[in-house]
């Protein structure tokens, strides 16, 4: 497997990038905006191919980078349920899975820190965002923080994983890289309570400042989605109402690009054809699959996939390798749900 731990000293932030072999599919965990290029460049020394980016919760001390990795690599993006973000390609809840060649992310909530917070498992580590951090945990005072929520969060999930699972935490401030499950349980100061009353009361009398890019980076963390109504300007999209007027009529394709869990959990849509997003450019390549149905049908592509992202960047795609005739929903089955569009489950 390969792993790799990067530091942005400024915000003090740790981001993971993950992979289960050299020229195969990665993910990163907590990207710093500012570290995109080096994050990019060691992609292409790796040869890997960056296919999803997450965020462990919506930060307050720097600018994420899913938005520019997601535009420099046609990632997709993700981040939990209750994220406040405008758009992210994939979000996901409690025993969800993040899934990418040979590695699977499982999905915990983990809400105190801000009530988005989210950890993630893989085998013998688990990534805590600010949740749980190495002898310290973060704070809870504001973007809808929690204490007894964290408290919950800590002691009855994550000390329950075994105690030599390895800690990679969002941040640290001490030059610590690393700690376990059972080293956090005896040695952090913050864990050391009798009652979840004497965490709160602990967490309560920290009276810490506000993090110096809070003002800047929360705005921006909450604005991270792509821009889909310059598609729209140029008559690639469809409004969830004109969507549904479309459905049924046999010169119209739709092409469903959501993972398979996606669509066990929340439906499709009647007739949709299934192409997950992650195969979109060969299936638009001379000789792939879609693009052999559009010529020998000469219905019109239409895409759709939870909010809009995956299927904008479809478009692109697809107008890049001289697939004209195609569209995508926007705001994606959320917006369909929305406007009482039909689902099937």
């Amino acid at each position: 497997m390969i792993f790799r731990q990067l530091f942005d000293s400024v915000s003090g932030t740790y981001s993971y990038i993950l992979a289960s072999r050299s020229g195969g599919e990665a993910v990163i965990i907590d990207p710093v905006l500012e570290k995109v290029d080096r994050y990019c460049q060691l992609l292409r020394e790796l040869d890997l191919r960056l296919v999803k980016a997450v965020d462990t919760h919506l930060h307050a001390d720097h600018v994420t980078g899913l938005g520019a990795l997601r535009d420099r690599t046609h990632c997709v993006t993700i981040m939990g349920e209750q994220t406040k973000a405008d758009v992210v390609a994939m979000r996901v809840g409690e025993g969800d899975k993040i899934a990418i060649e040979g590695i699977g992310l499982e999905v915990m909530y983990t809400p105190g820190h801000t009530d988005d917070s989210y950890s993630f498992l893989m085998g013998d580590r688990v990534f805590t965002g600010d949740t749980l951090l190495i002898r310290g945990t973060g704070r809870t005072d504001f973007q809808n923080g929690d204490a007894r929520q964290q408290y919950e969060s800590i002691f009855n999930r994550l000390l329950r994983l075994p105690d030599d699972t390895l800690v990679y935490p969002a941040h640290d401030y001490k030059g610590d890289t690393v700690s376990t499950i059972g080293e956090e349980r005896r040695y952090n100061p913050r864990l050391q309570v009798g009652s979840v009353d004497d965490y709160v009361a602990l967490m309560a009398s920290l009276k810490l400042p506000n993090p110096k890019m809070m003002d800047v980076a929360v705005p921006a963390n909450m604005r991270v989605g792509l821009h889909q109504e310059e598609l729209a300007k140029q008559g690639l999209s469809l409004s969830a109402r004109e969507a549904i007027e479309c459905l049924g009529r046999p010169d119209v394709l739709l092409v469903d690009l959501r993972e398979t869990s996606e669509r066990a959990k929340h439906g499709t849509l009647s007739g949709a054809l299934h192409a997950p997003y992650p195969g979109i450019g060969d299936n638009l390549e001379p000789g792939g699959m879609l693009r052999e149905v559009a010529a020998a049908t000469g219905r019109r592509i239409v895409f759709f996939c939870a909010y809009g992202e995956r299927s904008a960047m479809a478009v692109q795609t697809a107008q890049a390798a001289g697939l004209a005739n195609t569209a995508h929903i926007e705001g994606g089955l959320d917006a369909w749900k929305k406007a009482g569009g039909p689902v099937v489950q």
